[in-house]
């Protein structure tokens, strides 16, 4: 494939974000700091004509050390008081793909989905047999407290109270207790796409539980053919659709933009059944798409040689800052 003038990197940190209302300038200025250091580091990696796998890995490292997002050390709890994290990496160019579920303890899940794509015979580990895979390759790992954080555990004492009272699904209709995801997608020099995704789940999810996010097809997907995709939101609506596999098939088979086929599945397809949530995606023109429809989605973008960042939370509010 011929080289492409312009590398791109698209991240997001989940999407069903806090309450304009409820959030903190702090909070809101830290969560784009975070965002902006992730783009950092993916970038760094496309900067030095490396390839979109390496800049979706770091790019995803940097949100999963970072308390402030759903994965690695922000991990939320499940109903049981514990951490159950998955993740999943594909490479656009010869479809390759490895995935986790349900571990706690590599610092990140996204090295130990990378790990089953490049040192296993399979394609998605789950359980203890992930957990003893990771163990055996040596993956850094932390003990189950280092992933606890205060505003993890009050938003399970939260949501535990909320169903003790019997309060319906919706509850107040905060939308951050379901969603929870961090992901990127990348285009390379050499025409390559490559997308991630990491999560930890839902807050006070069941035991055992899987999202979207480790299923190749439904929140993580790559094809050069077609587009990158990660996804986030609420992964039962996610899984059903196979939305990352949907939004590539619309811009390979249909011929439809990347943009309106994107824009389709999250606004046509899933907003009408109650799959709130979005994504991001590019394809092989360098196009990207950032869709959503919920309050918002922590997201951010960046062309290799504009020297800017582009991040945002809500709608209408991106933010654009120098690499």
């Amino acid at each position: 494939m011929s080289a492409i003038a312009v590398p791109v990197l698209v991240i997001h940190g989940g999407a069903g974000v806090m309450d304009r209302k409820k959030m903190t300038r702090e909070h809101e200025e830290a969560c784009h700091v975070g965002l902006a250091q992730a783009l950092r580091a993916g970038l760094a990696v496309l900067a030095r004509n490396g390839t979109a796998l390496d800049a979706v890995t770091e790019a995803v490292k940097a949100l999963e050390d970072d308390p402030l997002f759903n994965a690695g050390r922000g991990a939320v709890f499940t109903a049981a008081g514990t951490h159950e994290m998955d993740a999943a990496i594909m490479d656009g160019n010869d479809q390759r793909a490895g995935a986790v579920a349900g571990i706690c303890g590599p610092r990140h899940p996204i090295l130990a989905a990378r790990a089953v794509m490049e040192q296993s015979d399979h394609v998605f580990l789950a359980g203890e047999g992930a957990a003893r895979f990771c163990r055996d390759i040596g993956l850094e790992h932390q003990e189950p407290a280092w992933f606890d954080t205060e505003r993890r555990r009050a938003a399970l004492t939260e949501e535990l109270a909320r169903r003790q009272k019997g309060d319906g699904d919706d509850g107040d209709g905060d939308e951050s207790r379901k969603h929870g995801t961090v992901g990127a997608v990348a285009l390379d020099a050499h025409g390559n796409l490559a997308a991630a995704t990491s999560t930890g789940g839902m807050t006070a999810k069941a035991v055992g539980r899987v999202g979207d996010s480790p299923v190749i097809g439904a929140g993580t997907w790559a094809d050069n053919t077609g587009c990158a995709v990660s996804a986030t939101g609420h992964g039962e609506y996610f899984i059903r659709y196979a939305v990352g596999h949907e939004v590539s098939a619309r811009v390979r088979l249909a011929g439809q933009t990347l943009e309106d086929a994107a824009a389709a599945v999250i606004q046509e397809d899933l907003a009408p059944i109650g799959g709130s949530g979005g994504l991001v995606a590019v394809d092989r023109h360098g196009n990207i798409a950032l869709p959503f429809n919920c309050s918002g989605m922590y997201r951010g973008f960046a062309k290799l040689g504009t020297g800017t960042l582009h991040t945002g939370i809500y709608a209408g509010d991106e933010r654009k800052v120098p690499v």
